[in-house]
């Protein structure tokens, strides 16, 4: 019986491949550990995203090599690199790490069992490198999955990868272009969970908001903003007949483009209450030069109509963003003029990236790149900004009453809140965790709340 360790990195989308990966190993008959000394073999799944994910994900596989060579438990353990990093070097991994037993990518991770089979049959192998060039593989309802999430909660994985050109990020290069699942499938995944126990779906791709947009034909043009999007397949439909199913639970969307954001859409939230009343729409920036120098395909009037259109839509919403300061030409005009649009916004949830310079990107080649210290800089006082944002939200929050998702004892969320990014509410630790329960804002902590 072969004994499995895993390690997994990165976002949730690539927690969705670790499950999926675990789904499959139980399927073949193979045994999960969480004792790295007990695996026959170790398998690290890697993150490549920014900069810092790279360190960590190659952190994670000389750890795992050097804890191998200094252990006789360990001596004959197999070592399997997996997931963005694989993917992302795969030409140059193998020369780099040559204790690495085997390489896979996003296009594996239905195989990793018979890859496993065979580095454990062989007396002797070379290093195998089975990553593909352009991933196309994408999960469906009936795919073996081990939920690696508390039970209560879950994420659905609607789409793979990518057709933004945005110059600063990698990630339509390692996970290939945007493909769609049907919308047939994803309820079946939803429906399967809910009745399961799950209180919270969350929807995850690289652009939740062109669900369904690359199956639309010259008979059907993509949707743009204010246009209805109802005639095929979209975020639009699949929230509809997501609010159909019984059940008690939440609908999380995460990872929107604002550039695809329609008037149905907003419609669709607005008339389905099993829909949180929240979106997470990273933005990045406001100034029209550098919307235009990411490759945004949004400019600073289009983003702030659409904030007034959403607010105005949807009552009561929440909306979670994110910035990058420090992109190369970024200007002290350019960076006052995004610190003026967080105070004037008043974005309940917020999140700043300082740009990490990635390679083979088109912003990695371009001049005028801003010194690390000017980066850390505005970071810190684009983060100020935020901290003060969020702080007279909260105080506005004092004596509301709000339903929350207990996640541990004594710990919650609000629907404002999605799982590992956003604030906690603290409640009585004798509520039942994984349980919806009613509260009243006693008091705010800097980003947390405090229940009564």
């Amino acid at each position: 019986m072969i004994k499995v360790g895993l390690v997994s990195l990165g976002c949730a989308k690539n927690l969705i491949d670790s499950e999926i990966m675990i789904g499959h190993l139980q399927q073949a008959g193979m045994v999960m550990t969480p004792e790295p000394d007990l695996a026959d073999v170790l398998i690290v799944n890697t993150c490549s995203f920014i900069d810092m994910a790279k360190k960590e994900s190659v952190g994670a596989v000389h750890d795992a090599v050097d804890q191998r060579a200094g252990s006789k438990k360990r001596a004959r353990q197999k070592i399997i690199v997996a997931g963005c990093l694989s993917q992302r070097f795969s030409q140059e991994l193998p020369g780099l790490m040559p204790e690495v037993d085997a390489f896979i990518g996003l296009d594996q991770i239905t195989q990793v069992a018979p890859i496993i089979q065979k580095l454990m049959g062989a007396k002797e192998h070379e290093q195998e490198n089975h990553v593909t060039r352009q991933p196309q593989y994408i999960p469906d309802y009936d795919t073996p999955r081990f939920r690696l999430t508390p039970q209560h909660m879950a994420y659905i994985k609607i789409a793979e990868g990518c057709n933004h050109p945005c110059s600063f990020c990698i990630i339509p290069r390692i996970r290939g272009r945007h493909r769609s699942r049907t919308q047939e499938s994803i309820v079946k995944e939803a429906q399967q969970l809910i009745a399961s126990g799950v209180k919270e779906i969350n929807l995850i791709s690289q652009d939740t908001t062109y669900f369904g947009m690359d199956k639309w034909t010259e008979e059907r043009p993509k949707p743009r903003s204010g246009v209805d999007s109802s005639k095929g397949e979209s975020l639009s439909s699949l929230i509809r007949e997501l609010n159909k199913i019984e059940g008690d639970f939440w609908i999380r969307l995460l990872y929107t483009h604002p550039a695809h954001w329609s008037d149905d859409l907003i419609q669709a939230i607005a008339e389905s209450p099993k829909v949180a009343r929240y979106i997470d729409m990273p933005l990045q920036h406001i100034s029209d030069r550098m919307l235009g120098l990411m490759k945004r395909e949004t400019d600073g009037a289009y983003i702030r109509d659409l904030i007034k259109r959403i607010r105005a839509g949807i009552p009561g919403i929440a909306i979670r963003t994110t910035f990058i300061v420090g992109f190369p030409g970024e200007t002290e005009a350019d960076f006052n003029e995004l610190l003026q649009f967080i105070q004037d916004t008043k974005f309940e949830r917020a999140g700043v990236f300082n740009y990490s310079r990635e390679e083979d990107t088109r912003a990695a080649k371009m001049e005028d790149q801003i010194h690390h210290m000017t980066r850390k800089a505005r970071w810190n006082e684009a983060m100020r900004a935020i901290q003060r944002s969020i702080e007279g939200f909260n105080t506005t929050q004092v004596g509301r009453k709000m339903r929350v998702l207990v996640e541990e004892p004594g710990v919650a969320r609000s629907e404002m809140d999605a799982p590992d990014i956003d604030t906690t509410v603290f409640v009585s630790k004798k509520l039942p965790v994984g349980s919806f329960a009613d509260i009243t804002v006693k008091e705010w902590r800097g980003y947390d709340l405090v229940a009564a």
